[in-house]
C-alpha cells in the first residue's frame, strides 16, 4: 500500500524538462492528446454508388482525396495525409460477383448452367455449350501426350454419334469484376473427365496467368477517370 501510495504522489508531480548535451529530456512518458475524429467508412458494392456518393457533396471532403482501385473487386476512397500523418478511409467498395469454382471439376448440368449464367456470350462460350450439352456419358477419352488435347463421342443427329476434339484453349469473359467495366476476356484450358460415380465433368482453368486482373483494373480505372473527371481534386491510382 505504501508503494503504490508512493507512485500515486510521483506521478501527480507535473513532469520535468532537462537540457542535456543540446537535447531536451522528461522525466516522465508523456502522450500527445489529439482531437482528430474520423469518420467510419461507409461500405458499397458498386463503383456506381460511389461516383453518386462523390458527386453529391452530401460529405465535405477538404483538399484532396484519393481513389485507390486495390483489385478488379475492390475500390478505396482515402483523403490525403493531414497534420497527424493520418488519412481517413471513407469508403471501401466490394463487387458482388457470382462465384464459379475455377480449375476444379463439377458435373455436367451445373456446368452448363454457370456458362449460361456466369459469362458473357461470345464465340467460344456458345462452342463450349454446344459441345457439353451434346457429349454423350461413358465416352470421354483422352490422347496424346500434351496433356489439354481429348475427345469425346457426342450426339449428331436423333440417332447417330461422332466423335469430336474438345476445344482448346477457349477465350471466356465470365463475370469477375465491377459490371459497370467491360469484362476482360481471357485464355482457359477446358477439360473434362469420366468419373464412376457422377458421370461426365467439366472444369476450366485459368490460363493466362493473371494478366486479366491487370486489364480489370485499368478498365475501372478508366472509367473512374471519366466519371470524376469534373472533380479534379480527386486523384484515381491503380
Amino acid at each position: 500500500m505504501i508503494k503504490k501510495a508512493l507512485e500515486y504522489i510521483v506521478g501527480m508531480k507535473a513532469p520535468e524538462v532537462l537540457e542535456i548535451g543540446g537535447q531536451n529530456y522528461s522525466d516522465k512518458d508523456l502522450i500527445r492528446i489529439c482531437h482528430n475524429p474520423k469518420a467510419e467508412r461507409i461500405e458499397m458494392t458498386t463503383l456506381t454508388s460511389l461516383v453518386e456518393y462523390v458527386k453529391s457533396g452530401i460529405d465535405s471532403m477538404e483538399g484532396r482525396m484519393i481513389v485507390h482501385v486495390q483489385s478488379p473487386t475492390c475500390v478505396s476512397l482515402y483523403s490525403t495525409l493531414d497534420a497527424d500523418r493520418v488519412r481517413e478511409y471513407m469508403v471501401n467498395v466490394n463487387a458482388q460477383v457470382p462465384e464459379f469454382r475455377y480449375g476444379r471439376y463439377m458435373d455436367h448440368e451445373s456446368f452448363l448452367i454457370a456458362l449460361q449464367s456466369k459469362f458473357i456470350p461470345n464465340d467460344d462460350r456458345d462452342l463450349l455449350m454446344r459441345f457439353t450439352g451434346t457429349v454423350e456419358n461413358g465416352t470421354v477419352s483422352q490422347y496424346g501426350d500434351d496433356g489439354v488435347t481429348q475427345k469425346a463421342t457426342i450426339k449428331t443427329g436423333i440417332a447417330s454419334k461422332g466423335e469430336a476434339v474438345v476445344p482448346n484453349p477457349v477465350k471466356l469473359r465470365p463475370f469477375r469484376t465491377f459490371i459497370e467495366v467491360e469484362q476482360p476476356e481471357s485464355a482457359f484450358v477446358f477439360r473434362m473427365r469420366q468419373d464412376e460415380r457422377d458421370g461426365v465433368e467439366c472444369a476450366i482453368f485459368e490460363a493466362d496467368g493473371g494478366a486479366w486482373k491487370n486489364a480489370a483494373m485499368k478498365n475501372i480505372k478508366e472509367y473512374l477517370q471519366f466519371e470524376l473527371n469534373e472533380l479534379p481534386q480527386f486523384t484515381v491510382i491503380s
